[in-house]
Formats: C-alpha cells, sequence, structure tokens
C-alpha cells in the first residue's frame, strides 16, 4: 500500500533563536530527518518536543528563526501528514469519511478505493461506516493513522500517537506503524523510550533551556525491534538514565 517510493531528500531542521515571553526555548539547535528513516524526540515534560514538532509541521505561526529545508531544495509544505496525539476524529462523521476528510477539506475528489484499502490493513474495515464513538480507543487510533497514510505525503510527523493507549495495544499499533511507514520519512515525538527504540532509526533526547540535543543513538536492527532484545533493553537502560539527567537539568 505504500504508493511513495522511499524518499530521495533529506530533511534539515534549525532554528536559532526561539523565545515565549522571557524564556529563551530553543536556541542554535540543528538536526536532520534522513531520507526514509524514523527519527525520535525524547526528553522530559515541558522541554519543548511538542513545540519543535508543530514547529516543523507549520502549525505555529509567525515564527521566523525557524528553518526547515528540503535537500532536494524544495520546502517541506504539503510533503509532509501530522498525527497528533489525539485522535482528533470528527464524532459526526463515519470511520470511512474521517479518513478521506483532508481530501475533502482541499475540495479534491477522494479516493474511496484506498480509504477501504487503508481501513482494511489497520483491520477496520467492517467499521468503516461507524461513527467515532462505536470504536475503542486503539480502533480510533487505528482510524488516525489510516486517515495519516491517507494523506500520501513523503514525510510524517507523530506526537506521541500511542501514549494513551494500554500497552498491549501500543505495541500492535507500533508493529503496525513500523511496517505501514517502511518507506516514509518520520518525526516521532515520544515518552517512551522502549517505543524509540523499537521504531527509531536515529534517537535524540532534549535537555536544557535553551533546549540542546545530545548526539543520536542509533539502534541496530531494523524496527520493530524485539521487546526481549538484550540491546533494545540495554539501550532502554541508557534512555532512561539521559532522560533523568535531562529531568534535573529543567528542575534546576
Amino acid at each position: 500500500m505504500n504508493s511513495t517510493p522511499k524518499n530521495n531528500f533529506s530533511v534539515s531542521v534549525k532554528a536559532d533563536r526561539l523565545a515565549f515571553d522571557d524564556t529563551v526555548l530553543f536556541e542554535h539547535i540543528e538536526f536532520d530527518l534522513p531520507a526514509g528513516e524514523w527519527t525520535c524526540l525524547l526528553g522530559p515534560s515541558g522541554v519543548g518536543k511538542t513545540t519543535l514538532l508543530r514547529l516543523i509541521a507549520g502549525l505555529v505561526p509567525d515564527v521566523e528563526n525557524v528553518q526547515v529545508n528540503c535537500s532536494d531544495g524544495h520546502t517541506l509544505e504539503s510533503r509532509a501528514a501530522y498525527m497528533a496525539q489525539q485522535d482528533l476524529l470528527m464524532p459526526w462523521l463515519s470511520v470511512l469519511n474521517n479518513v478521506m476528510l483532508g481530501a475533502r477539506l482541499r475540495s479534491e475528489n477522494p479516493n474511496k478505493e484506498r480509504a477501504l484499502d487503508l481501513l482494511a490493513r489497520v483491520g477496520l474495515a467492517s467499521n468503516a461506516r461507524d461513527l467515532p464513538a462505536k470504536l475503542s480507543g486503539g480502533m480510533r487510533q487505528r482510524a488516525a493513522l489510516a486517515r495519516t497514510l491517507m494523506e500520501d505525503r513523503p514525510v510524517v510527523l507523530m506526537d506521541e500517537p500511542f501514549s494513551a493507549l494500554d500497552a498491549i495495544t501500543r505495541v500492535r499499533l507500533q508493529n503496525m506503524a513500523a511496517e505501514l511507514l517502511k518507506e516514509r520519512t518520520v518525526l516521532l515525538v515520544t515518552h517512551d523510550p522502549l517505543e524509540a527504540l523499537r521504531l527509531g532509526d536515529r534517537i535524540h533526547v532534549l535537555a536544557g533551556r535553551p533546549v540542546k540535543l545530545d548526539e543520536p543513538l542509533t539502534p541496530s536492527g531494523t524496527a520493530p525491534r524485539d521487546l526481549h532484545d538484550p540491546a533494545v533493553l540495554e539501550g532502554q537502560a541508557d534512555l532512561l538514565e539521559r532522560l533523568a539527567a535531562a529531568d534535573q537539568e529543567i528542575a534546576a
């Protein structure tokens, strides 16, 4: 179903300086999103992960000191899909119409056959006509994932999309996302070191005020990595130590 070929462009992010009131959030921060890979951002609550993701997505207006550039010379505008922590399904629309919502908002004719196929891929073929209120939390997030895939963008920005789910459902959706987004460039914001280690090709930890990024951790193997992999468990301990240190910097 991945109709978009593996990206042949990377994305660079540079924030010279960003302040809200008297608080400097970012200063001289730079990192890359390699083509066709998952980059994960970890950090303590309040460090600025969601703000950074929203800046990259162009959802924060009137900001001039943040540059997002693609290596092929084009901008990221209209080339990225955004998946939030909440499913954001419209309660009055069927699951199918929620999946096709983006096209309709752009006054385009949605590809109903593709939408139904995506719903089948995420295990919701029999729920296409249902309203969101009939779905469980995990089912709603699967519908949101199908809607994100429906946008068919080469870059996907995800803000803790599985954090509100129970552990078993979260692992299942991680596996599904790894399969369905295999050839996309993904930036995932998460609080969960294990999630980052299962899915990420590069993992950054944000810390400090102004925010800085450490050198990325680059797990070996192919996502989704096994929960029992000794390297994953060792990496989890490393990331927990980095997060604890980052939390101390925020508290200081």
